[in-house]
């Protein structure tokens, strides 16, 4: 039986791992937009909260840092007090916004506050969500077959582990509240899907370990169903599980090999790949599997698909024998590739802002996690170390204590 689990493993890896080429290719460019410029002039007496603030703005993406408050689009001015810390924005030296933040021992936390707040402000119109408090998950391999989750924050600081099997563990996938993580576990006796709290103590449970392959767990944004990819007869296929009452659903039948599921914003649709007309494609079905659709893209083939909050699916797609990035929007139906640097770059997810994706980049041998803003074209490096990494996943946006 173990073999068979592994032979249809073997089949989903190389479907979506050496999916055929396919000459024609189309590509939508779109000129790259600036960024508002910000000047900050620091916390006097602070200069560790000096510089975890002035990191934040800079790794947000929503500004260009400014060393000229005078031509400066913001400026952003510090006063400390007695446990507390006034901020002051100004535009174009006309006062903005003022507030207070009390200070305590972690800066970092308030250097994430502080610019979370700066950036819901400076772009309210657009009604952006300050998400520097968010984390991303990936997993590192520390020797082959041994491969275990960990989260960073937005700057590649901060790093934590959060499981420590002596096993493959892979696809992390955060819960709606950031809480907890999702993951395949491999073990002697086939892959289940496991669910581990962020917080320490962790906790850890077993929701799915059902014959053959448990993986590609995606949990529905109201945080009651889980898509999930399952072979108990043999038959790679996309599924939903009842997170709530336990109850099970198939949505494709059939020889194709099923892959990669990710939830519409509202939840009524999944977008998942299938090699069901040869080479992988992306797919998009209704919850009761019915309203099936091809998703529009460029390149050879289209995998790991994520959906933003704002309706746009990132994707990686094979052109001229190398994987790239590229974004299709469903609400206007641009397609357009978001990054052309060398090298393989994989498994995109987006952050709480709709504009920037965390992705895989491999190249010389080597992988690294970077971020690409998708509206200006610009890639900024998250994280490289001696160890393999996989499988990135940016957090939804967490409270504020």
């Amino acid at each position: 039986m173990l073999k068979t689990k592994l032979s249809i493993l073997a089949v989903l890896l190389f479907a979506v791992a050496f999916p055929r080429l396919d000459a024609r290719v189309i590509e939508i460019k779109k000129k790259a937009e600036l960024n508002p410029t910000v000047y900050f002039s620091g916390v006097p007496g602070n200069p560790k909260l000096s510089n975890d603030i002035r990191t934040f703005l800079g790794v947000c993406g929503w500004f260009d840092l400014s060393n000229d408050a005078a031509k400066s689009d913001y400026t952003v001015a510090a006063e400390p007090g007695s446990g507390n810390l006034v901020i002051r924005l100004y535009q174009s030296k006309t006062p903005v916004a003022a507030w207070r933040f009390p200070l305590n021992s972690d800066s970092r936390e308030v250097a994430k506050t502080v610019v979370d707040t700066v950036i819901e402000r400076a772009f309210a119109q657009l009604k952006v969500r300050g998400f520097c408090r968010s984390r991303i998950a990936f997993t590192a391999e520390s020797a082959p077959g041994i491969r275990n989750v960990f989260i960073c924050d937005i700057d590649g600081n901060n790093v934590q582990q959060i499981t420590s099997y002596r096993s493959l563990n892979v696809e992390p996938s955060w819960s709606p509240s950031g809480k907890s993580i999702y993951f395949s576990k491999y073990n002697r006796s086939g892959i289940e899907i496991v669910e581990t709290t962020v917080a320490t103590p962790r906790r850890s449970r077993i929701i799915s370990s059902s014959r053959g392959i448990n993986t590609g767990a995606a949990v529905s944004p109201d945080g009651s169903m889980l898509a999930v990819i399952l072979s108990p007869d043999h038959q790679v296929d996309l599924y939903l599980l009842g997170l709530r009452h336990r109850e099970r659903r198939r949505l494709t039948r059939g020889i194709a090999v099923e892959a990669s599921p990710c939830w519409s914003p509202d939840g009524r649709s999944i977008a998942f790949v299938s090699d069901r007309r040869g080479n992988p494609r992306i797919f998009i079905s209704d919850t009761s599997g019915r309203n099936l659709k091809v998703l529009p893209s460029i390149g050879a083939d289209a995998v790991t698909p994520a959906w933003s909050k704002d309706g746009k699916i990132a994707y990686a797609t094979r052109i001229a024998g190398n994987y790239t990035i590229a974004v299709y929007d469903t609400q206007t139906g641009e397609n357009r590739r978001v990054v052309a640097l060398p090298g393989n770059w994989e498994s995109p997810e987006w952050a709480a802002d709709n504009r920037q994706v965390v992705c895989k980049r491999t190249i010389g041998g080597k992988s690294a996690l970077y971020v690409i803003d998708t509206r200006t074209g610009k890639q900024r490096l998250l994280l490289q170390t001696n160890s393999k990494l996989f499988d990135p996943s940016w957090s939804p946006c967490l409270k504020r204590n």
